[in-house]
Parts: C-alpha cells; sequence; structure tokens
C-alpha cells in the first residue's frame, strides 16, 4: 500500500515538472500603427508621418544657439575711413543766373529797343561773353539783332574796369551808317550796365581800327560818357 502511494506521489512529481517545463514564455509582439513609421533624427526632431515634431528641449538650446546675422559695418553713402560721401556739384549748379538789360532795333532800324534776356555765367568773362551773345539773338521778330551771328567774339580782357573785346567781323556783317551807330550804342549800354566796367575797348581782329563799319569813328576805349 505504501509502496502504491510513493508510486503515485512520484508520478504527480514528474508531471508537474515536465507541465513546468513545457510552458515557455512567449515574446511580446511588436508595437505597430498601421503605416505609422516614426524616425529619431540627431537633433531631437521626430517625423511623424511627415510632420516634424519639435521636443521643446532640444528646440530652445537651437534657438538660443542661433547666430545673429552681423549688421553690415558700413552704411550706403559712407566711405570706409567714416566720412559721408557727397556728389560734387555741376558745372550748372555753380554757374551764377542774372537777367540783364539787352538793345535791338526794329525791322526799319528806327530806333533801339531795350529787352530782358537771362543769362549763366562761373566768372567775369563768362559773363561778359553770354552778354555779347545776347546781341546777336533774340526771340521777337520784331527786335532784330544789330550784331550779327557771323561775328565772333574772339577773346576777352578785363582788367582795372577796362573791358577789352576783340571780334572777327566778316563783310556779311556790315551795316549802314544808321544800323553802324546803332550797333555800337547797344554795345556800350548793354556792357556799361556792369558797374566795375568803366571802359570799353573794341578791337578788329587785334587791331585798334578806327571805323567798325566804315561810317562812324570809333573810340578806343569808349567810356560811359562818350
Amino acid at each position: 500500500m505504501n509502496k502504491k502511494i510513493w508510486i503515485a506521489a512520484l508520478l504527480v512529481t514528474v508531471m508537474a515538472i515536465a507541465a513546468g517545463c513545457g510552458s515557455k514564455p512567449t515574446a511580446a509582439p511588436s508595437q505597430t500603427q498601421g503605416t505609422e513609421s516614426e524616425t529619431q533624427t540627431g537633433n531631437g526632431v521626430t517625423e511623424v508621418e511627415g510632420q516634424v515634431i519639435t521636443d521643446p528641449a532640444t528646440a530652445d538650446s537651437e534657438e538660443n544657439t542661433t547666430p545673429s546675422t552681423p549688421a553690415n559695418s558700413s552704411s550706403e553713402g559712407t566711405s570706409s575711413g567714416g566720412e559721408t560721401s557727397t556728389d560734387k556739384p555741376s558745372a550748372s549748379d555753380s554757374k551764377q543766373q542774372k537777367s540783364i538789360e539787352v538793345f535791338y532795333t526794329d525791322p526799319e532800324e528806327l530806333e533801339l529797343h531795350k529787352a530782358s534776356a537771362e543769362i549763366a555765367f562761373a566768372s567775369d568773362d563768362e559773363k561778359y561773353k553770354a552778354a555779347f551773345a545776347s546781341l546777336q539773338q533774340s526771340k521777337d521778330d520784331k527786335l532784330v539783332p544789330l550784331w550779327s551771328k557771323d561775328i565772333e567774339l574772339k577773346s576777352v580782357q578785363f582788367k582795372d574796369g577796362a573791358l577789352t573785346l576783340d571780334i572777327h567781323m566778316p563783310d556779311t556783317a556790315r551795316l549802314g551808317a544808321g544800323g553802324e551807330v546803332f550797333a555800337l550804342d547797344a554795345l556800350k549800354q548793354t556792357f556799361f550796365q556792369f558797374d566795375e566796367v568803366k571802359s570799353l575797348d573794341l578791337l578788329v581782329d587785334g587791331k585798334s581800327s578806327e571805323s567798325l563799319m566804315g561810317h562812324v569813328d570809333l573810340e578806343h576805349p569808349m567810356t560811359r560818357s562818350n
């Protein structure tokens, strides 16, 4: 009887050991969410189905380490030496503007007529040349220049109140006796309006001619009183 009990206990023990060896633990299945994939990048950013999720801790560190753009060391219009460059004034800006009186005659050459003209100049010589050029042109058909455009002003000299004009006069620029008188009067009244001019000498090709056009004596020099 005791032998049967020990045999039965031995069988139970063997069965228990066999049952323990047969029940092996199984590995937990990998968790997947459909086709969703996650990739961990090296800078703390996780990409999920094309979306980017930023780790707040790494984002703060990246913002703090972002280099700032350096300001330009030179500003527009400033030279490297710290001096502000400025444009040089043009020649037209440096010239003076002046309204002067100019004298012409009428188509019948009956008398002198006064008109105004605007001249621009940067020096006294340019002023006198511009005044002479004004005597040679008119925008009014009723005001006829007594000094032809064919007359060349070769040189201008001014010293101690004495103004000298040297001209070349072709035969086509010559006038009659009345026109010659008006021409000389127009010349004197135009240039003697400048206070600094005390005398005016008119040369023809560098020479002091007795007459300008052959009809009237030419004074050398002409003054305000003659």
